[in-house]
This record gives C-alpha cells, structure tokens and sequence, in this order.
C-alpha cells in the first residue's frame, strides 16, 4: 500500500513542477507571432512580410470593419482572403503615403 502512495507522490510532484512549463509554452508562442515573418498569400499568389507596418494596416483593415483586434493566424480562411483582397487594392495609396513622409 505504501508503495503506490510513493508512485502517486511522485507523478503529483513531477505535475507540479511541470505545471509552470506548460504554461509558459504558449506565452513564448504568442511572443514569437510578434517577430517579423512572412505569410503566402495563396489568392494572389505572393508572400507578405509580416511586420510592424503589416500588423499597422491590419489593424487598420479591422477598424474598418468595426471588428475587434484578432491575430490574423486565428481567422478564417474566408476572411484572411478579404483582407488579402483589400490589401492588394490598397497598396498603391499606402506606397503614396511613404512616398510624402
């Protein structure tokens, strides 16, 4: 009896030092979608930088929309294609705005 009470106090000790590992897992996760990377967009057939000035215009698309703020990786596919649409249709006027800056 005292030999699965040892088995038990060590799978409940190895828990819980393990516990804050686990949580800490999807925090470095979340810290990683900040880092610039890129993203293909299968519609138009090319690749985005997926930086500060992105995540700006992304923002921005949302606001447009009366929507709250959502990492882009969690939206449908549906929607990632209409902000890509919008996107491609906006980039002339936002080169035109760096261009004046």
């Amino acid at each position: 009896m005292h030999r699965g009470y040892k088995y038990f106090g060590t799978i409940l000790l190895t828990a819980a030092l393990a516990a804050p590992l686990a949580i800490a897992k999807p925090i470095q996760d979340h810290d990683h979608d900040r880092d610039d990377h890129r993203v293909y967009d299968r519609d138009h057939k090319d690749y985005h930088n997926w930086d500060a000035n992105e995540d700006r215009v992304y923002r921005h698309w949302l606001e447009t929309k009366h929507e709250a703020y959502r990492d882009f990786n969690r939206l449908d596919a549906k929607a990632q294609r209409e902000y890509w649409d919008w996107r491609h249709s906006h980039e002339e006027h936002e080169e035109h705005e760096h261009d004046h800056n």
